[in-house]
């Protein structure tokens, strides 16, 4: 069977384990029922996310161009304390930039390949935990904007991660933590502002990944040095398609590549 389409994030479901699915404009795979199979995967092209122009991907699934003036590739996606919104200021699109950042945020505790800090939409609870591989998770406080969320993100980094080692993530060479002991050890350097915020009675979320069988030693696929590549699947887990020979695929980290994938 043949699909072919632009690669984007893998939605996912919220399932024991987690169901992951490839969506493309007419067409759709469940990831999970590719385990064990061989597929190969072939570079066709690239297709800029925003504009859908055949145009070289410059970051985050868009074309050089449009990284620089949309919105959703503004400063204040990746450093949420840059939001400002709030005060009724304009980076890229004052409308845009109220819709995203002036809703509920949450700011997390999530264990991948260590205990990490980080901030997402109330909306993108657990799905922000999956796509970063996380087998853990808590949330620490509950604020009503973006920029309340970066600011207490920043104050915790000074006594907690904010990064994952995804090959740490990848080869689930993890332990795991007490994050309710975490996140009231933390609770005293979350910012006056956001500290009616703190969540005081909630649980870690558990999250279990579709592996059969983990890599030892990586090897990152690179499209633009390998535009075909063929293997046994054998796990996913974040946004990684994990192969059996060591080989993995960051699905995010290639968005905006066109391919066309044979189930072998």
């Amino acid at each position: 069977m043949t699909y072919q389409g632009v690669l984007t994030k893998m939605q996912t479901e919220f399932l024991d384990p987690i169901a992951y699915y490839l969506v493309f404009k007419n067409d759709f795979i469940h990831v999970n029922q590719l385990l064990d199979k061989t597929i190969q995967i072939e570079c066709i092209g690239y297709e800029c996310l925003n504009c859908h122009l055949n145009k070289p991907i410059y970051r985050q699934g868009f074309c050089q161009s449009c990284f620089f003036e949309i919105p959703q590739a503004a400063d204040w996606i990746m450093k949420p304390e840059l939001s400002q919104a709030h005060l009724d200021i304009e980076d890229r699109d004052l409308e845009y930039e109220k819709k995203v950042q002036l809703q509920p945020h949450i700011v997390y505790l999530a264990n991948s390949s260590n205990v990490k800090v980080g901030v997402t939409r109330k909306t993108q609870v657990p799905t922000r935990w999956i796509d970063q591989g996380a087998h853990e998770a808590i949330e620490i406080v509950e604020v009503p904007n973006r920029y309340l969320a970066g600011i207490t993100e920043v104050a915790l980094k000074d006594y907690v991660g904010d990064k994952t080692n995804w090959r740490t993530m990848l080869k689930n060479d993890i332990k795991d933590e007490n994050l309710v002991e975490w996140r009231d050890k933390l609770k005293q350097y979350i910012p006056d502002e956001a500290k009616p915020y703190f969540i005081e009675n909630n649980n870690e979320t558990e999250i279990h990944f579709p592996v059969l069988q983990y890599p030892e030693k990586l090897k990152s696929l690179n499209f633009k040095k390998t535009p075909i590549y063929k293997g046994v699947l054998k796990g996913i887990k974040g946004q990684y398609l994990i192969f059996e020979d060591n080989t993995v695929c960051n699905i995010r980290s290639n968005e905006g590549t066109v391919v066309k994938i044979d189930v072998l």
